[in-house]
């Protein structure tokens, strides 16, 4: 059984390399009651534990309906990620969770959908985007803004290709330190916002650096969306994953227990308050 508490025994089965210092691994839980058991919301994370050096906590960036191959998209950062960085197929590592709750996918149903992103943030929302792609039928039109600071940032290239080319989906790119290699809009991403359409149905969910965040969203309430219809994924040290520690207290909130997906309106005065 699948506690809060327990560290499960997962295999590497595939890693892929998305950029320098950041790699994407598929694992499966070794026990097979385990993995028939283990179910996921898009938005939550798992803490990670590379076995003797210590435990992260990282989002599930794989497909809520494929829960028997789970993918985290893990960045270099310190201690424990550099141990991390030398996993490879075949290594057993440590997981625990799922933890957190998740992006409001019910909510999102019959309504057209607005994801922005900045940098790393486009992982908590590629299982969203997985998700309603396997549910075309049940979302509106979908519109994907995603910013980097240099074309060298940009993960999953190959998804964004795929993304552009799906019905009733629009992409947008942008880099504010753009080379010649080049070919989107320049710019941050709250750039972005002028170009695309909102109706009075939109929803939006949003990742990234929290200045981003505060800005964009003031941006599209400016542009007519419902305050109400905004969600954010926050980022804190979170250390238990359960509430306890206290690492990861936002205010009266804590991320890993009450978030990490928060609406606008929950956090709005405290985005503009450094340091909380």
């Amino acid at each position: 059984m699948i506690t809060p508490y327990m560290i499960h025994p997962a295999r590497i089965v595939a890693r892929r390399v998305e950029t320098e210092g950041i790699y994407t691994f598929s694992m499966q839980f070794v026990e097979p009651a385990t993995r028939a058991e283990y179910r996921f919301k898009a938005g939550q994370f798992n803490m990670l534990y590379a076995f003797g050096v210590g435990e992260v906590p990282i989002s599930i960036v794989s497909d809520p309906d494929e829960p028997g191959v789970i993918e985290h998209t893990i960045r270099l950062a310190g201690r424990v990620t550099s141990v991390m960085m030398g996993w490879k197929p075949g290594d057993v590592v440590g997981l625990r969770g799922p933890y957190g709750n998740g992006w409001p996918m019910e909510e999102a149903r019959g309504r057209d959908v607005v994801i922005v992103t900045g940098g790393l943030g486009c992982a908590p929302v590629t299982g969203v985007i997985n998700y309603i792609f396997r549910h075309r039928d049940e979302y509106g039109d979908l519109q994907i803004l995603h910013g980097v600071k240099a074309p060298n940032d940009l993960l999953y290239r190959e998804k964004f290709d795929q993304w552009r080319h799906a019905p009733r989906t629009r992409v947008y790119l942008t880099s504010d330190r753009p080379d010649k290699s080049w070919h989107f809009r320049v710019g941050v991403v709250t750039d972005l916002l002028e170009e695309i359409q909102v109706t009075p149905s939109t929803i939006v969910m949003m990742c990234g650096p929290e200045v981003m965040m505060r800005y964009a969203a003031r941006g599209l309430v400016g542009k007519g969306v419902d305050d109400g219809a905004i969600y954010l994924s926050m980022e804190r040290q979170m250390e238990c994953a359960v509430g306890l520690c206290g690492h990861c207290q936002y205010r009266e909130h804590f991320v890993c227990k009450n978030g990490p997906i928060f609406a606008y309106r929950t956090v709005e005065r405290m985005l503009a308050v450094g340091g909380i």
